[in-house]
């Protein structure tokens, strides 16, 4: 197979295909002479900032001098990007070879649990020293819960996301994520809600929650603050940024691996995501995030208060979110609404179904037919405001490229 037909097969084996449990997938690894085994991870679950502090522990490592696999999910620029050593893609002659492998194996299994043991073959055959995993939904029965040799777990601000799966509530949900905890080395975010705390405190009673630091400056270039006598920087923006600086930081402090202080700091600086507050123009300021969920659309309304009333934003969802509460919280900050259809995605909510919610939010509200309108009309509307484009994770995919 080339490369677009290895991924018009991975992506042909459907993302719910196959009931959730780990009995595939280990079934598959076992035939593969299980790679997971053969270096150490540090596995991250979460509903919000899980992406964000993989990124940040895995910049730190490199920083610190090794060589450090990371597997994160879902794409944004390119599909490589979920498979990374040393923040580099993972070559596409190499996926089609370790697809084709793990195809030939013959264990049907969802479009997850294959990429999956592609990444673990890759980090294998990479002999990484360490692999930073993000799980992809949920944790205990994420296929990335195969990692064995984990040298510490962390869990991220919970909420609720994918309540159909997970359960409804923050508890049911919390106790999916702890399903990824297999020691007493665990994180959390300082931001932890009660409900999800306490479930993560029965899992692990000696989890490391960091102490309170002091912000010194938070804007659009990222964030400076103290935290134990020592003055760190994230260039990912958002002050939310910093509880998740500051899980990474510990989960490094405990993680086993031997890393100085000026790694830490040199890594946090480093650390980038695409679509995670990312800055794509400062005149007119134009700002993408892939804020998709109730809590996701909390932190960036914070960041949009600044600007309250000015903005112009495009937005694009999916029908299997909470989208009634994002725009809720994030479009009382908007003066105009460009709706969109996020493309090629099935469970896209419509953009005349999303005018219909919009409005009742943001009065000056319209459809575009594509991305490209939608660019068009937010820049005709915005005059030079400022333009924020949020909603999904596939809409900041494709509109970013445009933009690019």
């Amino acid at each position: 197979m080339n490369y677009n037909e290895t991924l018009e097969y991975i992506h042909s084996l459907g993302m719910f295909s196959h009931p959730a449990g780990l009995n595939r997938i280990t079934e598959l690894l076992n035939r593969l002479d299980n790679p997971q085994n053969k270096f150490p991870a540090i596995h991250i679950a979460g509903t919000n900032g899980k992406g964000s502090v993989s990124v940040m522990i895995a910049s730190v490592l490199k920083k610190a001098g090794y060589k450090v696999g990371l597997f994160t999910s879902p794409y944004i620029v390119d599909f490589a990007e979920r498979i990374t050593v040393n923040g580099e893609f993972i070559s596409k002659d190499a996926l089609c070879r370790l697809s084709e492998k793990v195809k030939n194996i013959g264990v049907a299994v969802t479009e997850f649990e294959f990429i999956t043991a592609v990444g673990f073959l890759y980090f294998a055959e990479e002999n990484c020293d360490v692999v930073v995993a993000e799980t992809g939904l949920g944790g205990r029965l994420d296929a990335t819960n195969t990692l064995n040799n984990v040298s510490v777990s962390v869990i991220t601000k919970i909420g609720l996301d994918h309540g159909a799966i997970l359960g409804n509530t923050v508890e049911k949900i919390a106790e999916e994520k702890c399903g990824i905890i297999k020691n007493n080395k665990t994180v959390t975010v300082s931001g932890q809600v009660p409900e999800a705390l306490k479930v993560i405190k029965a899992h692990a009673p000696n989890t490391v929650i960091p102490e309170k630091p002091m912000l010194i400056t938070s804007d659009i270039s990222g964030n400076t603050f103290l935290y134990k006598g020592e003055e760190y920087k994230t260039s990912l923006a958002g002050e939310f940024q910093v509880e998740n600086a500051l899980a990474a930081i510990e989960a490094i402090g405990i993680s086993g691996f031997n890393v100085p202080i000026s790694s830490v700091k040199e890594g946090l600086v480093d650390a980038f995501i695409p679509a995670r507050m990312e800055i794509l123009s400062k005149e007119p300021l134009i700002v993408l995030d892939g804020a998709h969920n109730p809590d996701g659309a909390s932190v960036l309304a914070s960041f949009m208060e600044q600007y309250s009333g000015k903005i112009t934003a495009i937005v694009g969802v999916m029908q299997d979110k909470d989208y009634g509460k994002v725009l809720e919280t994030a479009l009382k900050h908007c003066r105009t609404t460009v709706c969109v259809t996020p493309t090629k995605m099935p469970r896209a909510l419509s953009g005349a179904e999303l005018e219909r919610e919009a409005k009742k939010y943001c009065a000056d509200t319209v459809i575009a037919k594509d991305l490209r309108d939608a660019l068009l009309l937010a820049k005709e509307k915005a005059q030079g405001s400022p333009i924020f484009i949020f909603g999904s994770l596939y809409l900041a995919s494709n509109i970013r490229k445009l933009i690019k």
